[in-house]
């Protein structure tokens, strides 16, 4: 047999997704390019470790057999490469974060300083819509998770970030209540927010879409107005793409939290993160945040 760590890393992705297309993107990768690299692995062997039935994709029990395998093989080739770290002294392991997607505007500065310090430590940062983060982390792929609401039906840790603020926002200064609403998917932390404010039935036209960044940019566009977090849009409103509308119930304000399962054994690097950020968060959101905590929205008013 000739396969390499690589396809052991695309099957077990296959495994735990039981899709093509949601390991693909789960890896940064095409789906040509990962079914090639399953097509070689599964080559190898003379029974099959996926089946497909009815569009549906399946891992026979070979295949798990299999898997398990794998996970043993690259774990011990994770130790092998963290060990030659720590005989050049370096603190060494993984940090594995998932991050719901507006986090994305956040948890790099309370990371970058961590990284820095410990040249060893290697991180997996997966920024996924919310309900990727929860069931990440409640099958424990992950040490810690980033999300503006505590997930529901799971108990754990919490460490809070920064606040979270919400507006109202469109590409002028003036409210057209002709045009639509747009919302994020159902699910997400800044829908939950939206639904809440406007109320049941509140508005008939509305314009869903699946991430903060494609509002964005449709609002820029003009196709109408959203409630987006402050955090992401310091540039837009800077060059007068976008407006905040006053409201005199708004900001909404959450909190950015890290959030941890309640009974989880931490790793010596997550538990090495996790005081590096009970000591430094008031300093890196003093240091990398002084544009937003000293923001002052619009004057409140009827929108």
């Amino acid at each position: 047999m000739n396969y390499t760590l690589h396809q052991l890393r695309v099957f077990l992705e296959v495994v735990r997704q039981q899709s093509i297309t949601r390991a693909a993107r789960k890896m940064h990768m095409t789906q040509p390019a990962l079914s090639i690299q399953l097509k070689n692995f599964q080559l190898q062997f003379g029974i099959p470790l996926t089946e497909v039935v009815g569009k549906k994709l399946y891992v026979t029990d070979f295949g798990q057999s299999i898997a398990q395998l794998a996970e043993n093989v690259l774990r011990e080739a994770d130790a092998i490469k963290y060990k030659t770290k720590e005989y050049n002294g370096l603190f060494t392991g993984q940090l594995k974060i998932s991050s719901a997607s507006t986090g994305k505007y956040v948890i790099p500065y309370f990371l970058s300083g961590f990284l820095r310090e410990h040249a060893g430590v290697d991180l997996v940062l997966d920024v996924t819509n919310k309900t990727q983060v929860v069931s990440s982390l409640k099958k424990n792929e992950v040490d810690f998770a980033v999300v503006s609401v505590v997930p529901d039906n799971i108990i754990v840790n919490e460490e809070l970030l920064l606040e979270n603020r919400l507006y109202l926002v469109g590409n002028s200064k003036h409210f057209d209540k002709d045009r639509p609403l747009i919302f994020r998917e159902a699910g997400s932390a800044t829908r939950l927010a939206m639904d809440r404010y406007l109320g049941a039935g509140k508005r008939r036209k509305r314009i869903e879409l699946t991430s903060n960044e494609a509002i964005k940019q449709a609002v820029i566009a003009g196709l109408g107005y959203s409630i987006i977090p402050l955090i992401g849009i310091k540039n837009e409103l800077a060059s007068e793409e976008l407006y905040i509308i006053p409201d005199e119930s708004l900001p909404i304000i959450t909190n950015w939290r890290l959030v941890w399962l309640k009974n989880k054994k931490l790793s010596p690097v997550a538990e090495a993160y996790l005081a590096y950020v009970q000591t430094n968060k008031s300093q890196i959101a003093h240091n990398s945040f002084r544009w937003y905590l000293n923001f002052k929205g619009p004057i409140s008013g009827k929108s």
